[in-house]
């Protein structure tokens, strides 16, 4: 794995730490590269890492993603700083962007080494691809898309090959595109594109969806002692992922103390992406130090 570290430019002793990520098909170059740094601007030890087989880090087949393997990377950065002279290992928290905010939250329910989570624009990647976008599979199309999936690695199979799922749309985007597909295409085809954004370019390998469809996330989320903060924009197709996964997490919890739901009105999903003027970096690292 590699990742860009950041550190404020003057400072004495120990720092605490930030391991961040996201979102799911980004490089550390795009989002998480901004959090990253401006969380250092406020006192903080970060890093913005790419995950496995992705980016700059390495591993082979490329452009694969699973739950158990992308859980395991924020864990491994969690090592890392851990280590580090400068930080204070006990004073580490995450920030997961989209995908990786509900992979960040995997994390927390494993993780005690974690003083605070911060979930921004959440996609539960796995319940987005067993249950299709606003839950719209039904039993007969969830198994057709595994019948096509797994059709599919065959066809990879004899390639020697993986077929890439496609990034977002080239711009212009067609007008009567979602808006949500716009709103991706400008983000990663217009003011972020970057030529290892997989987003931004052929998108992930069509197989990896199947991990995801088979491997429920946020089963343990209820079991999460340590502080957990989830932010979301209003008007963002995606809002839904962070509500339930709120309530997921605080029914039957005996630790609900620290944890919070913060919904931003009218903010779209980008917006917590780069819109500096929408991202809560006041709230996020008041949040963090009250945590840690």
């Amino acid at each position: 794995m590699v990742a860009d570290q950041y550190e404020p430019k003057n400072y004495e002793g120990k720092l605490p730490a930030i391991s961040v990520c996201g979102p799911f098909g980004a490089v550390k170059e795009q989002c998480s590269g901004l959090y990253a740094m401006k969380m250092a601007e406020r006192g903080f030890l970060t890093i913005a890492f790419d995950p496995s087989f992705t980016g700059e880090s390495s591993g082979t087949p490329r452009y694969v993603a699973s739950p158990d393997i992308n859980t395991e990377d924020f864990q491994a950065s969690i090592d890392y700083l851990s280590t580090l002279e400068n930080v204070d290992s006990e004073k580490i928290s995450i920030i997961g962007i989209c995908g990786w905010g509900g992979l960040a939250l995997n994390v927390a329910s494993i993780d005690t080494r974690i003083k605070a989570t911060i979930c921004s624009t959440m996609y539960n990647m796995s319940k987005v691809n067993h249950d299709g976008y606003f839950n719209s599979n039904t039993e007969d199309s969830l198994y057709e898309l595994k019948e096509n999936l797994n059709k599919q690695r065959i066809d990879d199979y004899k390639n020697n090959d993986y077929k890439l799922g496609g990034g977002c749309l080239e711009l212009p985007v067609p007008e009567d595109s979602p808006f949500f597909v716009k709103d991706y295409s400008e983000y990663y085809k217009g003011r972020a594109y970057h030529e290892r954004s997989l987003n931004s370019n052929g998108g992930w390998n069509m197989t990896s969806a199947l991990s995801f469809i088979n491997t429920p996330q946020h089963t343990f989320s209820k079991e999460i002692r340590n502080a957990v903060l989830i932010i979301h924009g209003e008007k963002a197709h995606s809002c839904y992922f962070s509500k339930e996964a709120y309530e997921d997490m605080v029914k039957d919890s005996k630790y609900t103390n620290n944890k919070e739901l913060m919904i931003i009105p009218g903010a779209v999903h980008t917006d917590l992406y780069d819109n500096l003027e929408v991202i809560p970096f006041d709230k996020i690292e008041d949040f963090i130090r009250r945590n840690i």
